[in-house]
């Protein structure tokens, strides 16, 4: 089944997803400022790396991204036995974003970068959780190599 171009849907619906955010999210702002503040300097969905990191550490060659549960298939398993409506559709829509998802994380890896990902509800639970992962990796990068501007 393709993704048809345009879709029938209800003023509800409508509604309902023009208020899905696609970037600059909650769960990443949070994260961003705490990198930000910790001294780290990073851009946020940057256009020149696969699957524009939402928040990617040129210096450190780490890309980050903040997925939404829903979107990128958490419990996949689980969740796609409970899809009630357009269930072909979603289950090929997440399953799309998935495959997606490794085929750039292949891609990041391969010039070098090492892609991270967490959960939004992740983020927003356990923002220093997730910081001192992200921190510890910019760690592990330092090396005289990895000093030098990258990009």
């Amino acid at each position: 089944m393709k993704h048809p171009k345009s879709y029938d849907s209800t003023p509800e619906i409508r509604k309902r997803m023009s208020k899905v955010r696609l970037k600059n999210g909650k769960a990443e702002g949070i994260l961003a400022k705490r990198l930000w503040h910790s001294g780290y300097r990073y851009r946020r969905n940057y256009r020149a790396l696969p699957g524009s990191p939402d928040i990617a550490l040129t210096k450190y060659r780490i890309a980050v991204f903040v997925d939404g549960e829903f979107w990128h298939g958490e419990n996949w398993e689980v969740r796609k036995a409970k899809l009630k409506r357009d269930r072909e559709y979603w289950i090929e829509k997440i399953e799309e974003n998935m495959a997606r998802d490794k085929r750039v994380d292949g891609q990041l890896i391969d010039m070098g970068w090492i892609p991270v990902h967490f959960w939004e509800k992740q983020v927003l639970k356990d923002t220093d959780g997730c910081t001192a992962e992200v921190i510890c990796l910019i760690e592990s990068r330092m090396t005289p190599a990895a000093d030098k501007e990258d990009i």
